[in-house]
């Protein structure tokens, strides 16, 4: 709508963040465990924000490393003003969120998880987990619409789906 607009990145993308920035401005935050990897340190199951802050939240892939990733969903709407919208992307693999929390070393998750640093393999179930915690969440299937050039091109998945969320 052409308003300026605060919003939270977290866990930046180097690149993403200097678009988000570009366009944004001032209104422009990124947050991350590690205070070296943005430009305020948090920990999104805790975030230091009042209610209906953020009118953009944009998260992609952080929750799956998140072991109260309910938590972290729940702060995330909080923050989130009436009006805004947040995209909250994760892998989706299979049909149901697998979580194995008696996995604590990197050799088991990644035998359980495909990456030393995952907590769960989120599922087809994950809009669920969205919904659960207070977000109307639009499951945008637009890689389908490329044509698999674009695709490649973009390294895109055609199964990619995006979860656009608001209050």
């Amino acid at each position: 709508d052409g308003r300026p607009k605060h919003m939270l990145h977290v866990s930046p993308e180097l690149q993403l963040g200097q678009l988000m920035k570009k366009a944004c401005g001032s209104g422009y935050l990124s947050i991350d465990i590690d205070p070296k990897k943005a430009m305020m340190p948090a920990d999104i199951t805790r975030l230091p924000f009042d209610e209906d802050h953020f009118d953009v939240i944009y998260c992609s892939h952080v929750l799956e490393h998140i072991p109260d990733d309910r938590k972290a969903m729940s702060e995330l709407r909080r923050v989130l003003k009436t009006s805004g919208w947040a995209i909250l992307q994760v892998p989706i693999k299979g049909a149901h969120t697998f979580e194995d929390f008696t996995a604590t070393t990197p050799e088991e998750r990644l035998k359980q998880f495909g990456q030393v640093d995952h907590v769960r393999t989120y599922g087809a179930d994950y809009q669920d987990r969205l919904v659960e915690s207070g977000f109307k969440v639009t499951a945008d299937q637009y890689a389908k619409e490329l044509r698999e050039d674009q695709a490649r091109l973009n390294s895109i998945q055609r199964d990619e789906i995006i979860f656009f969320c608001r209050k």
